[in-house]
């Protein structure tokens, strides 16, 4: 039997068993835990399974009740993942994949299968901002010829729990605090960071929450993961393990947290637009499916289980495979009856693909369908269109509210001696792979989900410099807002399991002056090799492709410098957007009148990944008297953004502080250097300027 470690907090006792997971001990004046119809629970931290590994039983019945209470806890919208923005697309597959799977979608190179892809934030409502520091939702729903298939993931390959029983728990502490009735869409508060703080396997997450990772610059430039570990099953029912990851062919970006911040007070709708705006105008967003593929050998002799939906594969373990690529083409007709209808399970998979007896995605598979019947009403959703089969399909189900079709005929059961109706096929049906489980039924999680901190710590050890110090400034803003010390204490007990010198500048930010002891590991963590892979700053864009310049100007500039500088941009596969004293434009030197999208004060510096200022020294001198000019210029500057600048913008500059030659940032702009410019853009951001600015 593992050894077990109590601790104290508050008023409870909780134990510690051997995967970190924290147990309540009977205790005078304490109430106990029942179910809804007041039986005792014995365990509230582990669904029921057969072994430590195996499959997570239908008959645990407080699993069953507290999945069914929480999915029907809101409507109409949903109760995670409700402000979502989704469009249509095909996949195309590159070439067969026979060796490894039947799945139809698989079977033929240059195959094109309808998609429609939802991207959403988890925590917040319908109403809140598209740049909360958030995860995203990733889900994509494959028209196949054999069914709809559903890879529901999200824009970070982990999760922070790994049992599915813990899910209500996570939701409701991050979600608003129930007396209160906010924080919205933020996890800056006591009721999250408590849960975190006594939550050990939540580690792993919080690095990639708290890094740039949750403030994704656009749905384009964010990778999306299937978070689980699958199978693939072949015609023979041989199993292939497989983990799938989307890769933007545009590359990844992500914003400073100050930028979005603003980005939030100028747009809240700025992901929904910049999707929007990228398919209205052609520039179709596009990703690669890639797989990392498997067998049981690997699986045994992996670090981590790769049950364990805390954990994930390294890439430079096992390389993605390029597989085919999705393409979003079109957007919904109407947003309701598409984008906030649609509905996702990943219970939906085709033949030939199976799944692992993770327990978070067995939880997933039993709890989608409970939610599905509560948002929209009836059993019959799959007559909405947009989550209606697009190959042929039949079966017996019948009546019920918003029934569109019944089955035809006298005969509406099988089997039936009229020989009339559908049949199952054997061959072609959906088969799950035969693993034999083992051991008896029990709740408690295996000894290889015990390590909590070896990945996070390989997390930040992966990040550049420059994403250190966002982890840390991210954890500093977070931990702040939290009441409680202990709570913070916790957390930095937590972090000196992860990287000694991040929790010692995280504790002297918040004024802790006494490190706590490092929080009890159930199995010490070790240092892992640095995986590059999981970098934004180490793998950038190609290109400034898919990205927005906004360039200021006023009456009297050269009308040639702007179209060259749109014509650069355009040739790069990006955009200018024009931002003006008036929302009319202004008269160039030559009498032409340039449009302008944006006025001064409503086209900040925030919406564009770098600016120019097309200024006459007159033009600047004015704009200097302006508030929202010079924020325009220096939040552009303190957001380490590439600023290309006629000669007469330099009152502007001087105005804010900034000197027109302050570093390699500052490019002066006049006819024939435009193309240069953007070429220097494609790297993105100038960090240097933050460490110059911010030491």
């Amino acid at each position: 039997m593992p050894k077990f470690k109590s601790a104290r907090i508050h008023d409870q006792t909780l134990t510690r068993g051997a995967g970190g997971e924290l147990h309540q001990t009977a205790e005078d004046g304490f109430d106990t835990l029942t179910t809804a119809q007041g039986g005792p629970v014995a365990d509230d931290q582990n669904a029921l399974k057969i072994g430590a590994r195996g499959p997570t039983l239908i008959e645990d019945f407080h699993f069953r009740e507290k999945m069914f209470h929480f999915d029907h806890e809101r409507i109409p919208e949903r109760v995670v993942h409700a402000r979502g923005y989704g469009a249509h697309g095909f996949f195309e597959t590159y070439e067969p994949l026979i060796e490894f799977t039947r799945a139809d979608i698989f079977q033929r190179a240059g195959e094109i299968t309808p998609v429609f892809v939802r991207f959403s934030t988890v925590a917040g409502s319908k109403g809140s901002a598209d740049l909360a520091r958030d995860v995203r939702g990733f889900a994509v729903k494959f028209y196949t010829q054999e069914g709809n298939w559903d890879l529901v993931g999200n824009n970070i390959p982990v999760f922070f729990i790994q049992d599915a029983i813990k899910f209500p728990d996570i939701i409701h502490a991050v979600k608003p605090e129930p007396d209160r009735g906010f924080p919205q869409a933020q996890s800056a508060h006591d009721n999250f960071w408590d849960f975190i703080s006594l939550t050990p396997e939540s580690m792993n997450m919080i690095m990639w929450v708290m890094s740039d990772r949750a403030i994704p610059r656009s749905f384009r430039f964010m990778e999306g993961f299937g978070v689980h570990t699958f199978r693939l099953l072949d015609e023979n029912d041989k199993s292939t393990f497989v983990k799938f990851i989307w890769k933007p062919k545009l590359g990844m970006q992500s914003v400073m947290w100050n930028e979005a911040v603003k980005i939030n007070g100028a747009d809240p709708d700025f992901h929904r637009r910049d999707l929007w705006n990228a398919i209205q105008a052609g520039d179709f967003p596009e990703w690669e499916l890639c797989l990392q593929l498997f067998d049981q050998d690997f699986a045994d002799s992996f670090d981590f289980d790769v049950l364990d939906p805390t954990k994930l594969i390294p890439e430079e373990l096992i390389k993605p495979i390029p597989v085919g690529r999705l393409v979003l083409d079109r957007m919904p007709d109407n947003f309701f009856a598409e984008t906030e209808q649609v509905a996702f399970m990943t219970q939906n998979v085709p033949p030939g693909i199976d799944f692992s007896d993770d327990p978070l995605l067995q939880g997933r598979n039993f709890s989608y369908l409970d939610t599905q019947l509560k948002r929209l009403g009836s059993p019959n959703f799959t007559h909405i269109p947009v989550n209606a089969p697009k190959c042929p399909f039949a079966h017996f189900q019948q009546d019920g509210h918003m029934a569109m079709r019944n089955p035809k005929g006298r005969v509406n059961y099988q089997p039936n001696s009229h020989g009339l109706g559908p049949r199952e096929d054997p061959q072609r049906g959906h088969r799950s792979h035969a693993t034999p489980p083992e051991g008896p039924k029990q709740r408690l999680r295996p000894e290889s989900f015990a390590d909590h901190y070896s990945q996070a710590r390989q997390f930040y050890l992966s990040q550049t410099a420059v994403e250190q110090k966002h982890i840390a400034s991210a954890l500093v803003f977070e931990l702040a807002k939290c009441e409680l010390p202990v709570i913070r204490e916790r957390m930095i007990a937590h972090l000196l399991n992860i990287d000694g010198p991040l929790a010692e500048t995280v504790a002297e930010k918040l004024g802790i002056k006494m490190l706590p002891d490092p929080a009890d590991a159930a199995v010490a963590p070790v240092d892992l090799p640095e995986s590059p892979a999981l970098s934004i700053l180490s793998n950038p864009p190609e290109s400034f492709a898919g990205r927005k310049v906004g360039a200021l100007i006023c009456d009297g500039v050269d009308a040639a410098l702007v179209q060259e500088l749109a014509d650069a941009l355009a040739s790069e596969g990006a955009m200018l957007e024009v931002i003006a004293p008036k929302i009319g434009g202004a008269r160039a030197a030559d009498g032409s009148l340039i449009p302008a999208m944006h006025m001064v004060d409503g086209g900040p510096s925030v919406l564009f990944d770098a600016v120019a200022l097309i200024l006459t020294p007159e033009g600047a001198e004015r704009l200097a008297g302006d508030v929202a000019a010079r924020d325009f210029v220096s939040d552009a500057f303190a957001h380490c953004k590439f600023i290309a600048h006629t000669q007469g913008a330099t009152a502007l500059l001087e105005a804010v502080g900034i000197e027109p030659t302050a570093d390699e940032g500052l490019l002066p702009l006049d006819l024939g250097t435009c193309a240069d410019f953007v070429a220097t853009c494609r790297q993105i951001r100038l960090w240097a300027r933050e460490r110059a600015l911010k030491p």
